[in-house]
């Protein structure tokens, strides 16, 4: 059975920028990999943060693990910044006793 490809999740570019923003344009969020988080946190975590199905936070869980990193969405600096908060105040992995904290993300301008 050959998998289907699950399409990324863009948001959409606003028209003008915003009063006071720092700049506008898209950035990426980024999670990136350890040894201290099960494919089950992570893709819970997914689910829960992103609205990802099981299918898209399986493949993210998967990625993360082959290459190091995985682009979750892009989006607006605001709303990266917060996702980004979001993975890193998420906590430790209960299945695992040497977790200590949460998964580390990071954000960058989309080019």
């Amino acid at each position: 059975m050959k998998p289907n490809p699950i399409p990324a999740i863009v948001a959409e570019p606003e028209t003008k920028p915003r009063a006071g923003s720092e700049r506008a344009g898209l950035y990426r969020v980024i999670l990136l990999d350890d040894d201290d988080h099960s494919y089950n946190y992570v893709i819970e975590m997914l689910q829960r943060i992103f609205y990802f199905s099981v299918r898209q936070a399986l493949q993210h869980a998967r990625e993360v693990d082959l290459t190091g990193r995985t682009v979750l969405i892009t989006c607006g600096r605001r709303e990266a910044e917060f996702s980004r908060d979001q993975i890193q105040a998420w906590g430790p992995d209960p299945l695992i006793p040497r977790c200590r904290g949460s998964m580390s993300a990071l954000i960058e301008p989309a080019t």
